[in-house]
Parts: C-alpha cells; structure tokens; sequence
C-alpha cells in the first residue's frame, strides 16, 4: 500500500486483502465436536467475543453418538474467520472444521409458515405451495401451515408471495450443509 501522500493508486481490493476486513462472504461452518455438555457455549462464546453474529446455528447428530456436527452461518464481510477457526482448533471438544466453498457444498433450510387462508384465498396459497413443492402439515378453518425446504432465496421468494395473504407466523430451522461428492464435510 501506499505511504500518505504518495501518488500510488490504491484499489479496494488491495486494502480488503491486507486489513482482511471485508471478505464479502458468507462463510459455513462444519464443526465436528464431542456431543458434551457445555461444547456449544464454548462454541458460541467464542464467537461472540470475537464480534461475529451468528446467522444460523444447528446441532445435531452424526452417526457416531458421541459426536456432533455444529454448522454455523456466519457473515465474513466485517471480521477475518482464520483467527476464529485457528482458536475453535485449540477448544479441547472439537475434533474438525471445515468453512464450506459455496459452490462445493449442498445447504438446505427448513421452514414453516402459518398463513391466514379463508374460503376465498386458501385455494390460491395452496397453488403457491404446489409451485415451490411446498407440504401442507397443518390446516384449520382460518389457517394453513405449509413446510418448504430450499435454499435461503427460495424461501424468501415463498415468503414474499404468501406475505400478502397474511402471515401469521415463520419459523426457520437455518441452514445445514454438507460437502458435494463422495468427500467428507
């Protein structure tokens, strides 16, 4: 970079990489941590002291009982995730990580949405379920409840054409993710 005062054109760019302040990107964590008590808190605290909000944050199993996968959705662009990731590798319950390139990795979000439907536009949200292979699970006099599951930009365009009939209620599970092909996440 340029000293202050010298004719040196900096670009974006250049100053993006060598303060590693904005990456522009959303990054996914796949953690794989012992399935005991507390591992999430360590988890999540770090982040938390490092300044990063946690977008998305699931738990579950894995084959093993003893493990679980953690997979955070974070967004990279106002912090570097490298020093994040190298401290979750020194927390004594976590055995892997991987940050998810975008376009090696399938992710799938869960979402259920209770929509006002009267006699006269139930028929209508029920077209927009079938159009995004959406599931009915519940229906009452007054109400719909439809299941999709998809990426983040289907389930904000379904939610965008139900909004007008009435949204009652959203629920999101956040995003899970594992790695394209026959290699582990």
């Amino acid at each position: 970079m340029g000293e202050p005062g010298t004719k040196e054109i900096l670009n974006l760019e250049d100053l993006e990489a060598s303060g590693g302040i904005h990456t522009g990107r959303r990054h996914v964590l796949s953690i794989l941590a012992e399935n005991k008590p507390g591992v999430l808190a360590r988890i999540s605290g770090l982040f938390a002291r490092r300044g990063f909000n946690i977008e998305s944050l699931n738990v579950g199993p894995t084959d093993d009982p003893t493990i679980s996968r953690f997979t955070l959705t974070v967004d990279g662009a106002l912090h570097p995730i490298d020093q994040v990731t190298k401290q979750l590798h020194k927390l004594v319950n976590v055995l892997k990580i991987r940050d998810l390139e975008p376009a090696e990795t399938v992710a799938r979000e869960l979402a259920l949405f209770k929509v006002s439907a009267d006699s006269e536009t139930r028929r209508e949200i029920l077209e927009f379920a079938d159009i995004f292979r959406g599931t009915v699970v519940d229906v009452s006099k007054r109400s719909v409840t439809i299941e999709i599951t998809g990426g983040d930009s289907k389930i904000q365009a379904f939610e965008r054409m139900i909004r007008p009939f009435g949204l009652i209620e959203m629920v999101r599970t956040g995003e899970i993710a594992v790695s394209r092909g026959r290699s582990a996440t």
